[in-house]
């Protein structure tokens, strides 16, 4: 994206849903979260958008889909983790919400506890959604919701830095063509690049898309792929090209970094193009490569629109129409300035690729990218991950090899 490209990036172009994790809940409409009027004229929404108060867009497209259905909506927002513990808690309680929307890798806990109705039994219609993207909410062979829109990860660069360097964009399409681009950043005085590293899940899904693009399985953290792509990191520490502060790094400390000019690289999403259009330079953005070439999957972000089990079934079919809206096409380009979400199907984002051909990018990447409980990993996958991020961080801190690493996290695995 050149200077006058990014001033046309705008979020309209976009769909675009924040997710900024806050603490407090929010709620329009009067009443307690969970109960329902007894009239059955007031449908509950749980969303994990506090920032969104009831004056937000958010919230009115919640009402006019409400208002469509013949419904009030009686929203609340909570944080994120505190979302997924007030959904256990009141389908204990058979005082769920009506419709439910969560973060991606929860849909799998919810449907393994019996929170979530299937889509064969909601009829909430997903054939229009990406069958990778919708792979994040199936479990067991059934569909539990459907994607309101998904984030990725993609390498923004620095058009500076790489030129000063002599590295033609165009020629980095694999991990040995990526690393020798490093090595002339490094040689021309500027730095190579940035990504977080840090031991938690976060780490995690920076990690994933070197270690899908190796050709490695989460079933089998210690094979010979994987190995490669932790590997590959090492090294790139080891020679200079990327600083050992990833080991702490976030994904924000990460940005800082690329942000200051420096670097010619950054592992980083969708979320940060509002901040990119305030770096100072020139940037662009590629898929991360996988190590022979094209594009590696990178882990889906984003939330799933869900239909709780309810003690009263009659309130399914009023549900489905509050989902079918909320996720119709008109309504996956709904816009927000603070983060930027690529449409769950093919339909809609041809069309923000038409409205600006610089997305193209970011609906590459989403297109291979890959839900982190798909493979029917489901509620295994947090383990799987706290082991990865674990591994990551012997071998970057140089605790042990790459190898002996990932041998033990695939011991602690089984």
């Amino acid at each position: 994206m050149n200077t006058s490209a990014r001033r046309r990036l705008t979020a309209a172009a976009l769909t675009v849903v924040a997710v900024t994790v806050g603490a407090t809940a929010c709620s329009s409409g009067s009443g307690s979260a969970g109960t329902k009027d007894a009239d059955g004229g007031t449908y509950t929404i749980w969303d994990p958008y506090p920032q969104f108060d009831k004056s937000s867009e958010w919230a009115k497209l919640l009402d006019v889909c409400g208002k469509s259905a013949g419904v009030k909506i009686k929203r609340t927002a909570f944080d994120t983790s505190d979302l997924t513990n007030k959904a256990l808690l009141a389908a204990q309680q058979d005082n769920s919400a009506d419709v439910l929307i969560v973060d991606n890798p929860v849909v799998s806990t919810l449907a393994e506890a019996g929170v979530l109705t299937t889509t064969d039994d909601n009829k909430v219609d997903t054939s229009k959604v990406d069958p990778n993207l919708l792979a994040a909410g199936q479990a067991g062979g059934k569909t539990y919701g459907t994607p309101i829109g998904a984030n990725t990860l993609a390498l923004y660069y620095n058009e500076d830095v790489l030129e000063k360097a002599g590295v033609d964009i165009a020629s980095v399409k694999d991990w040995p063509s990526l690393t020798a681009a490093l090595a002339k950043v490094k040689a021309a005085g500027k730095k190579g690049i940035t990504f977080s590293a840090i031991g938690t899940e976060e780490g995690s899904f920076q990690f994933l898309p070197w270690f899908w693009g190796s050709g490695a399985q989460l079933t089998a953290l210690d094979s010979d792929q994987a190995v490669s792509a932790l590997s590959l990191w090492k090294g790139w520490l080891d020679k200079g090209y990327a600083p050992n502060s990833v080991i702490n790094n976030t994904q924000t400390t990460s940005w800082a970094e690329f942000a200051t000019g420096d670097y010619a690289f950054s592992e980083n999403g969708t979320w940060q193009l509002a901040n990119a259009e305030k770096v100072g330079f020139d940037y662009g953005v590629i898929p991360v490569p996988a190590s022979a070439g094209g594009n590696a999957a990178a882990p889906t972000g984003g939330e799933f629109v869900t239909i709780p089990v309810q003690g009263d079934t009659a309130r399914y079919a009023t549900s489905q129409k509050l989902v079918s809206c909320i996720t119709s096409d008109e309504n996956l380009n709904y816009t927000d300035k603070t983060l930027s979400y690529v449409a769950p199907t093919s339909e809609v984002q041809d069309k923000q690729i038409a409205a600006n051909d610089d997305l193209k990018p970011w609906v590459d990447a989403v297109k291979a990218a890959k839900g982190r409980t798909s493979d029917d990993l489901g509620t295994k996958y947090p383990k799987i991950s706290e082991q990865l991020w674990k591994a990551v961080q012997s071998a970057l801190s140089g605790s042990a090899s790459p190898k002996d690493a990932l041998d033990s996290a695939q011991s602690a695995v089984k």
